[in-house]
């Protein structure tokens, strides 16, 4: 399922278990915020598609945390500079998120769910990965590499963030 967010950018859900995606045009770019799970590659695929952004027209894949829902499509853009917390990725292929330059993209570390979880504020659009969820729910910290303690100063730290919409690693409004 696609939902239209603003004029550039697109929330991608797919029917399986996973993450969502989201597709940001701009300046002649086409960038993917995470890949979702395995199980939902052909829909994946698909719903790029429809919005004539197949895979290898991807220039740049952004990962807001290294679990499985979020990442396990990264095979399918060959063609894309794949970024992240080098606190959550230590392969060589991710490049450090640090590296990243987009000037419209504030990158804000949000360590709690995952060592290496980043937010990203774009306009008025927080894109929270599984920092916070709608209605105030927030990403798990019983998990391997979460942490309870760095995930209340998350919290407090995008308090302080003004955005008008919230685009979520999962769940709805």
């Amino acid at each position: 399922m696609i939902k239209r967010l603003t004029d550039n950018v697109w929330q991608i859900t797919c029917e399986k278990f996973g993450s969502h995606v989201y597709l940001i045009k701009l300046k002649n770019k086409n960038i993917l915020i995470d890949t979702d799970a395995k199980e939902n590659e052909k829909q994946l695929i698909n719903e790029l598609k429809k919005l004539n952004t197949p895979p290898n027209k991807m220039d740049i894949v952004i990962l807001t945390h290294n679990h499985p829902d979020h990442i396990e499509n990264i095979s399918l853009f060959t063609n894309a500079k794949i970024y992240g917390s080098k606190l959550d990725f230590l392969q060589k292929e991710i490049i450090p998120i640090d590296k990243l330059k987009i000037p419209e993209f504030k990158i804000i570390k949000t360590p709690g769910h995952s060592k290496g979880g980043i937010c990203i504020l774009y306009k008025e659009i927080l894109f929270s990965g599984d920092t916070i969820f709608h209605r105030g729910t927030i990403g798990r910290t019983d998990l391997p590499g979460s942490n309870e303690t760095d995930m209340k100063k998350s919290l407090n730290k995008i308090s302080k963030i003004k955005y008008k919409i919230l685009a979520p690693g999962h769940g709805n409004k």
